[in-house]
């Protein structure tokens, strides 16, 4: 009995060694596997941390195209409403244009008017400067041969008062000649033709008042000049001055 205890015993010991070192080394073989799940764990870990880094950079561009995107279309909101603007102010200038185009259409047709009229007011103007040069001063030149035929030859029979009256005759006679030819001249005249002279305007006055002497003694009236002097002036449209103002 006590000899197949022992033997019991020890084999009992011999199986729990063997079984003790399977257990280590399936532990052994445990730990191994676990570390390199753990390694596997870790490079996968780093992985999917790239993977995150990369994707947030990708979402950060993503974010910034967008951004992009949208200051672009705002961009283009701006450049249309402008354009636009653009368009309609074209339009209103067209428009505008269009309106000029038609006044100067206009106007032009009025000048056109305006000089087919001084053609014919040029020619009736060319007429009556025949009329007068021819016509009018005939009957006055025959006023003054008379007359001073009369003046020459019947100066004996004549009274002074007579006599007065026909030096009065010639003068008028030689006033309305000289209103006949200022006449023609200003019927001519024009810008490249005027010709101002230095002119002592006290004795173009003088020779108006004596113009007028007789009507200025039948009104009593009185005609006070002072500080005359001489300007550059048209001499015969300045003589027509004063005799409208007297």
């Amino acid at each position: 009995m006590g000899l197949k205890n022992v033997e019991t015993t020890q084999n009992t010991a011999t199986v729990l060694t063997v079984v003790g070192r399977q257990t280590e080394s399936e532990l052994e073989r445990l730990k191994a596997a676990l570390n390199n799940a753990n390694l596997a764990l870790a490079i996968q870990n780093e992985e999917i941390e790239k993977l995150a880094a990369a994707l947030t950079t990708a979402n950060k561009k993503l974010i910034l195209q967008e951004e992009v995107k949208e200051k672009r279309a705002a961009s283009l909101i701006i450049a249309n409403k402008e354009l636009v603007f653009q368009n309609e102010e074209k339009e209103k200038r067209a428009a505008e244009l269009f309106i000029a185009n038609k006044e100067l259409v206009f106007q032009n047709e009025e000048k056109e008017k305006r000089a087919a009229e001084l053609v014919i007011a040029n020619k009736e103007l060319l007429s009556f400067s025949y009329v007068a040069s021819h016509d009018l001063q005939e009957p006055l030149r025959k006023i003054q041969t008379f007359a001073g035929r009369i003046l020459e030859k019947e100066n004996q029979n004549l009274s002074d008062a007579g006599k007065f009256q026909f030096q009065r005759m010639l003068i008028a006679a030689r006033r309305m000649q000289n209103l006949i030819e200022d006449l023609l001249a200003f019927s001519r005249l024009n810008t490249a033709e005027r010709k101002f002279e230095n002119t002592d305007l006290g004795l173009i006055v003088e020779e108006v008042k004596n113009e007028f002497k007789e009507t200025i003694q039948e009104k009593h009236g009185t005609i006070i000049i002072t500080k005359m002097c001489k300007a550059t002036v048209i001499p015969f449209q300045f003589r027509q001055l004063i005799q409208n103002l007297l």
